[in-house]
């Protein structure tokens, strides 16, 4: 009888072989090839892996809300080439909408559009009035000082300007950049399941400092994944 696994509730699983699975999950390995090293089936890692993800999408939600320098931005993931239109227009593209605080954490939201109304509703409710935004020179960020942000700074990449002063959203587009880089490993991801891949991407940035094994296992101690 296969001892109780107290991070993954009525699996057959033993405890040692998933806290293993965790490891390599936390090594970013992708389910083929832990699947390998493990010998548990690619059919159960990949539930195992949906699960996990879903667990760190909901940390992910649950953070405080972004304060100090915060930089705003969004970005498109999808086929690298798309016919039709191109920018924030770009046909068959997933847009993501992310904020990022200086030396700290990001936060990022799959959104409909790049509209005025879409983009502040996100930033009214992430992030704290006090703040100074710094954003590029999107029409869609217009008004922040309005509705109540301490400061709102702009950079205006159409002018070919991507820094000025302190004035910069390098911080964000270098997450974009990870992210994609991160994201290309798995050669085309379901729409389906992207949120979940991007709020992975969120989590490893977020926690790029710390050791991801141990928060795993801290995490599942106090709130067990369940066999289903």
């Amino acid at each position: 009888m296969t001892a109780q696994n107290r991070y993954y509730i009525r699996s057959r699983i033993s405890e040692a072989k998933f806290r293993e699975i965790l490891r390599l999950f936390s090594l970013d390995l992708e389910a083929t090839k832990i699947s390998k090293l493990t010998g548990v089936t690619r059919k159960s890692i990949n539930l195992i892996l949906r699960k996990l993800r879903e667990r760190i999408a909901c940390e992910c939600e649950q953070q405080a809300k972004l304060s100090g320098i915060i930089e705003a931005d969004e970005s498109f993931f999808g086929p690298r080439r798309i016919k039709g239109k191109r920018g924030r227009g770009a046909s068959g593209k997933t847009i993501v909408f992310g904020l990022f605080k200086r030396r700290g954490n990001v936060y990022t939201e799959i959104v409909p559009d790049c509209a005025k109304a879409t983009l502040q509703a996100i930033i009214r409710g992430r992030v704290c009035p006090e703040s100074v935004i710094n954003t590029d020179g999107w029409r869609g960020y217009s008004g922040l000082v309005d509705v109540g942000y301490a400061k709102h700074f702009r950079v205006e990449h159409e002018r070919d300007e991507f820094v000025r002063g302190r004035t910069h959203i390098n911080g964000i587009e270098g997450f974009w950049g990870y992210a994609k880089s991160r994201l290309s490993r798995f050669r085309g991801i379901h729409k389906s399941t992207f949120y979940l891949h991007l709020k992975e991407c969120e989590w490893r940035f977020n926690n790029r400092h710390c050791n991801l094994y141990q928060l795993l296992l801290k995490l599942l101690r106090n709130n067990p994944l369940r066999y289903s």
